[in-house]
């Protein structure tokens, strides 16, 4: 029978095993190590069928270490739309000049905020280095001040791309490789209370999130495929389908989300209830892989780029 053409195997470990043959044996242990596999082959579809590729991630994953994997991607165009949320952009600017250190998620609150140490689950930032930000933004919204008076959000989040040197910063090879990075939350965090502050000084000075769900919209069309790589959930999630369901839905739908769909919440639905307003395509390629991004994500980016070269050199 057709069902039963794929058995389930033992693993075993091998010397030497590299990551990318380590996500093809994940593909035939058994339940969300299928889906792994799955998620990696429809990632490496989307790409050899030259799909428009749009990531989209949470503020907690530019905390995290992925930051230098996605500025990694963007700067290999390997994806043509970054969707996210104004704690990557706040956080990508700080870690140009500061570090984020390896805490714990048991550690005293009381007393780290006594030492002046902020707690994102795990990982401890400073409040100097949150403290910067406001020193840091506050002459780059000058400069863009002086230059016109009205931009859209992801023309502002180029153009702060334009001031940073880091080659591990998202806006730096965003802004270097001209991928678009769209934020519709832009207030929602330090930049919104620092944008309000300017705006008192000169308040001509516009950031327009509406003419950016336009440009969103226009990004594709229903003739043209395309594919959505979403980590976590929220307003960058639904950003990235909403805009596509516009243009006939996604054609391929990789979704690495730690939620549980009972609550109804979008962050937490998976990519079978996209298809019912669809969001995603009856026929789509697509996959919701339960577990942690910081772990997933780089596994499978591992197995799709090592094919991706070695279909090159053959």
């Amino acid at each position: 029978m057709a069902i039963l053409d794929k058995k389930i195997e033992d693993f075993r470990y091998e010397p030497g095993m590299t990551a990318a043959e380590l996500v093809e044996r994940l593909g035939k242990i058994g339940y969300q190590s299928i889906h792994l596999k799955q998620a990696a082959d429809i990632i490496l579809k989307m790409k050899k069928k030259r799909a428009k590729i749009f990531l989209t991630f949470t503020s907690n994953m530019g905390s995290s270490g992925l930051r230098g994997l996605f500025a990694q991607l963007i700067s290999m165009r390997f994806m043509d739309v970054v969707i996210t949320t104004v704690g990557s952009i706040e956080e990508d600017l700080i870690k140009s000049k500061y570090s984020f250190y390896v805490g714990s998620f048991e550690a005293d609150d009381r007393a780290l905020a006594k030492e002046g140490v902020n707690r994102i689950g795990n990982i401890f930032v400073t409040n100097e280095a949150y403290g910067s930000f406001e020193e840091m933004i506050q002459p780059i919204l000058q400069k863009i001040y002086d230059k016109k008076k009205s931009w859209t959000v992801s023309e502002f989040i180029h153009e702060l791309g334009s001031y940073v040197t880091d080659e591990n910063s998202i806006v730096c090879q965003a802004a270097k490789n001209s991928v678009p990075i769209y934020c519709p939350a832009i207030t929602d965090g330090s930049m919104g209370y620092q944008l309000y502050l300017f705006q008192q000084k000169h308040p001509d000075f516009i950031i327009d999130p509406v003419r950016d769900m336009g440009k969103l919209i226009f990004e594709t069309s229903e003739d043209e495929e395309k594919g959505v790589i979403v980590l976590g959930g929220g307003v960058a999630k639904h950003h990235a389908i909403l805009a596509n369901l516009i243009n006939g839905g996604m054609n391929y739908a990789v979704y690495i989300q730690t939620g549980n769909p009972a609550s109804g919440s979008l962050s937490s639905a998976t990519t079978e209830e996209a298809k019912s307003w669809g969001k995603i395509r009856e026929d789509s390629d697509a996959v919701t892989v339960i577990g942690d991004a910081t772990i997933l994500f780089p596994l499978i980016m591992t197995n799709v780029l090592d094919k991706l070269g070695e279909e090159n050199e053959k």
